[in-house]
């Protein structure tokens, strides 16, 4: 039979399991404490990342240069918010498009392709705004060491102009067009209209500053203050609605403005003038040298004129397989000649003798070489079109732009932080309706 425990010996069991229990309990606190401890410390550690980060994101990169202009900066906060006004801008003009067309999507997405791309395109959108804001840095650069100004009524009066509101001045007269002289050819040519042919361009303009969209047409008329408060208010709330504002739009007009002066500026450090030669010649095209030389034969028995007649005497024929053309070209300079027809005719329309049929001129085409015969009616010096003085201070402001070589762009800044906003309405991505197709009359219908 088992001895019988003493109280004081139940006493001293029971004190030892408490004592036990406490160290028990003592261990689990401590081993919760420093759980609890890690667990702040790590959330403290996650807190202090995510504030560092949206510190940088939020307040230092945006200070962050993405380029550097002769020792002026360019900021990310600013590059973003010009992002998002040009692609603003380019909104509202394709939604005016639209509504402008009835809403036919197919026609915008036709002859306004390109500006979709663009704004699909946020990585290179983004870099053609930046290209474009350092060659303003250097406009303005440029203009401020020929002391250049801008005022802030000049703003005004040029943002007036856009709407053709004047505050009661009146509207600059536009020039009157100068009439065209037709050269007269020795032998008089077979009655028939004479057509000037314009050829397409592919000679560079600069790029336009971006205006209000939807702005009525130009005018002789000018509106009064309450119509233009109207429409500059719906232009401004249109912005406001695009996350941008009139701000960045007036700093667009100063830009136009800066450009404009220094433009001029330039060109009368230059000297340019305003008188160029320019020729005048009777143009024969074929598109096979068979064609070409039979055209030669012609020419050295009959006459280059009476050629060129016969040839745009002819009515057309849709079954004919010549491909002979005849055209004038009349008062144009060298450089307009290269552009609209190649740098082969230009240069023979300023080298070959007045009234003597050129060699045969062979250039590559599209579709095969084209045959050329021309026939210099007359060469001077002449005035040139507003137009064409204005292209040529582009082109100088533009050669100028380019020898301002002390640029850097921080690539690694700006990577990949181009705004998607605002965003382009799907509708203007939709796929075009289809042509309805024409029963076949298979099914007995």
């Amino acid at each position: 039979m088992a001895k019988k425990r003493t109280q004081e010996e139940i006493d001293l069991i029971n004190r030892r399991q408490a004592r036990k229990e406490e160290l028990r309990n003592r261990k689990v606190n401590e081993q919760n404490r420093q759980v609890r401890l890690g667990v702040i410390i790590v959330g403290g550690l996650i807190l202090a990342i995510l504030a560092f980060a949206g510190i940088n994101e939020w307040l230092i990169q945006p200070g962050r240069a993405v380029a550097n202009v002769n020792g002026e900066e360019i900021t990310l906060r600013e590059w973003q918010d010009r992002v998002q006004y040009e692609r603003a801008q380019l909104i509202i003009l394709l939604e005016n498009q639209l509504e402008a067309f009835g809403g036919d999507v197919g026609i915008i997405q036709q002859f306004a392709g390109q500006q979709i791309g663009q704004l699909l395109d946020e990585e290179g959108f983004g870099q053609g705004v930046l290209d474009a804001m350092v060659d303003e840095a250097i406009v303005r650069q440029a203009a401020a060491d020929r002391g250049i100004t801008v005022t802030e009524a000049d703003i005004d009066a040029e943002i007036g102009g856009i709407y053709n509101f004047f505050d009661g001045d009146v509207p600059t007269p536009r020039p009157t067009a100068t009439e065209t002289i037709m050269p007269t050819p020795s032998l008089t040519p077979i009655p028939t209209e004479v057509i000037t042919e314009v050829f397409p361009t592919n000679t560079p303009f600069p790029t336009a500053t971006m205006r209000p969209t939807g702005t009525p047409a130009p005018t002789a008329t000018a509106v009064s203050q309450e119509s233009f408060n109207e429409q500059y208010g719906e232009f401004l709330d249109r912005l406001g609605q695009f996350n941008t504002n009139e701000a960045l739009f007036r700093s667009t007009i100063e830009q136009s403005l800066y450009r404009e002066r220094l433009a001029d500026a330039i060109a009368e450090e230059e000297e340019l003038s305003s008188i160029a030669p320019h020729a005048s010649y009777f143009n024969l095209t074929f598109g096979t040298e068979e064609e070409a030389n039979e055209a030669l034969a012609l020419i050295a028995a009959d006459g280059y004129l009476t050629v060129w007649n016969t040839i745009r005497s002819l009515t057309p024929d849709p079954q004919s397989t010549s491909t002979a053309d005849a055209s004038e070209i009349v008062w144009r300079t060298q450089d307009s000649i290269e552009a609209i027809a190649g740098a082969l005719i230009a240069e023979a329309a300023f080298s070959t003798p007045i009234d003597t049929p050129s060699e045969l001129l062979i250039q590559e085409g599209a579709d095969g070489n084209i045959y050329t015969i021309i026939m210099v009616s007359g060469r001077e010096d002449r005035e040139l079109s507003e137009a064409q003085v204005n292209q040529l201070k582009q082109e100088r402001l533009a050669s100028f732009l380019a020898t301002e070589l002390n640029v850097q762009r921080f690539f690694e800044v700006y990577n990949g932080r181009a705004p998607r906003t605002p965003v382009l309405d799907p509708l203007f991505l939709a796929p075009p309706t289809a042509t309805p197709g024409i029963p076949t009359g298979d099914d007995g219908n």
